[in-house]
């Protein structure tokens, strides 16, 4: 069971990064067109916000879940690096089962938005596509993310050592800290 979820999670992670590496880029084509024609040519492209803005949801929602996926997410460690190992351990759980729990919290209420932006037929301005293709991305994000820490939680709890994510191990060893 644990082989084919890492097997499902390592395309996941494929998809995400090549999502992430196109958005990018494609932000970076775009804003650049956009200044030359507005030097050149006096005048903007149209969509040019539009579309970056799209790709910026889209790079900081598929964005969280691969660095959740890495261990690379914002944590705050002074407290718990002066904790022995067993119960830095128990507070990473707790934190890691916390931290899914609200983003199951708040990808509940994305799905939900994104439902309201449905029914209404909200148009984008520029490019005339509903709105709520821009924001599909948000409870996506927030579900695969949420499924990360809960990966980092059982990992912490079935294997020995603390671990940021199901993959990446805390490597720190704390020296003895004299206050």
């Amino acid at each position: 069971m644990l082989g084919i979820l890492k097997r499902l999670d390592d395309g996941l992670s494929v998809i995400e990064r090549q999502l992430l590496g196109w958005s990018i880029v494609i932000m970076a084509v775009n804003t650049v067109a956009n200044v030359i024609m507005r030097l050149v040519f006096s005048s903007s492209i149209f969509f040019s916000e539009e579309l970056n803005q799209f790709l910026i949801i889209l790079v900081t929602f598929v964005g969280i879940s691969e660095a959740a996926r890495m261990g690379r997410h914002i944590r705050m460690s002074a407290f718990t690096d002066m904790l022995g190992p067993k119960a830095s351990k128990v507070m990473m759980i707790i934190i890691t089962l916390g931290t899914a729990s609200l983003l199951f919290l708040l990808a509940w209420y994305s799905i939900d938005y994104v439902s309201s932006l449905i029914q209404s037929n909200r148009l984008t301005p520029a490019l005339r596509i509903p709105y709520y293709f821009t924001v599909l991305w948000v409870p996506f994000g927030l579900t695969v993310t949420g499924i990360q820490f809960v990966l980092a939680a059982a990992t912490n709890i079935f294997r020995p050592g603390t671990h940021l994510s199901y993959r990446v191990e805390d490597t720190f060893e704390a020296e003895d800290i004299h206050l």
